[in-house]
């Protein structure tokens, strides 16, 4: 495309007079609309867990989870800082929650999905719509939008986990809403492992009408999963740009885990290099086990256990584990899918 047409006294005067009116002329800046390619504000960023937990814990001494309401330390990607609402890529949200021995962070809800992938500690929960879930790392907890949730600590030690949140989408959407229950705790209404139980089994309940695009269970397990991605790699070939890769799904409708945030675990067999991969979601990984690096456009992120990283959208990129590891990441790909948008390109294509 060729550059903005050349600036006459004439079109400034003119500019000048339609601007008075709330116009533009589009030729003026259509070059900056319109890309060969995607170009992400943000950027390539890691997160070491040993560097970041003393700061939690040490949150932990300064406030407490009632007068924070969410102990969370945001994890800000630094091409976004002057963003609102923060986040961690353009379009999504992520910041580890602490909860102490002994407390709990409050009812309330909001219309942003959220996600709760668990980092450290075993045995708190979080309890949703009046269902209790107890938490253990490398679960996956799902918080639907416009749900009453909780999160408490009955056992002796700390416990963190990832939030990961749809917030700028729904905040871009000007659709954010929020209450607060106005006590600490909704009341119980279904046995814990009541939504496994009726959905997490290969069956659903006879007359089961879907209620929500969001998936009924509230905990993928990670023990469930791991096993699933250790039978998947004894059975045959890897992949070439993701080692063995599962997507939590929707068991009504198949589809993603959840409707604007896409989930997936992926088992990266010892000595793993995988081939460069790129595609438009901008997508915020973890490092549950094992250690290796992830090279993004030429930089490489050396990760290990409990790290937090970004791959920005349509910037190539590829993986490459030391030992043998597992690694949990969301993106924005379902919103990008029902709207025709999203692309991928592999090594060689």
């Amino acid at each position: 495309m060729s550059d903005a047409p050349h600036r006459t006294p004439e079109r400034e005067a003119f500019y000048e007079k339609i601007a008075a009116r709330s116009l533009a002329p589009l030729w003026e800046v259509l070059k900056g609309i319109q890309s060969v390619e995607p170009r992400p504000p943000e950027t390539a960023m890691l997160w070491h867990y040993d560097e970041i937990r003393p700061m939690l814990m040490e949150a932990g001494g300064l406030i407490s989870a009632m007068e924070a309401d969410r102990r969370v330390l945001i994890l800000r990607n630094p091409a976004l800082s002057g963003h609102f609402p923060p986040r961690i890529t353009h379009s999504l949200f992520a910041g580890l929650q602490l909860i102490m021995p002994g407390e709990i962070a409050p009812s309330h809800r909001h219309t942003q999905s959220a996600l709760r992938f668990i980092i450290e500690g075993e045995g708190a929960y979080t309890a949703v719509d009046g269902e209790r879930t107890t938490m253990r790392p490398g679960d996956f907890v799902i918080t639907p939008s416009w749900t009453w949730h909780d999160h408490g600590n009955e056992t002796g030690v700390p416990m963190v986990w990832l939030d990961g949140l749809d917030l700028a989408l729904v905040d871009l959407l000007n659709a954010v809403f929020f209450e607060a229950y106005g006590e600490e705790q909704f009341p119980m209404r279904r046995p814990e492992g009541d939504s496994t139980a009726r959905f997490g089994s290969g069956l659903l309940p006879a007359d089961y009408a879907p209620q929500s695009l969001t998936s009924p269970i509230l905990n993928y397990t990670y023990e469930r999963t791991r096993e699933a991605l250790e039978r998947m790699g004894r059975g045959g070939e890897s992949d070439s740009c993701h080692g063995f890769k599962m997507r939590y799904v929707n068991p009504v409708t198949g589809d993603w885990a959840m409707p604007t945030m896409g989930t997936a675990m992926q088992l990266l067999p010892r000595g793993f290099s995988g081939a460069p991969y790129r595609s438009s979601d901008s997508a915020v990984f973890v490092a549950v086990e094992g250690k290796g690096r992830t090279v993004v456009g030429g930089e490489a992120l050396d990760w290990r256990e409990h790290d937090v990283f970004v791959v920005p959208s349509w910037r190539e990129y590829r993986h490459e584990a030391a030992e043998e590891s597992m690694i949990f990441s969301f993106s924005d790909r379902p919103v990008q899918e029902k709207l025709g948008l999203w692309r991928e390109r592999r090594a060689g294509r």
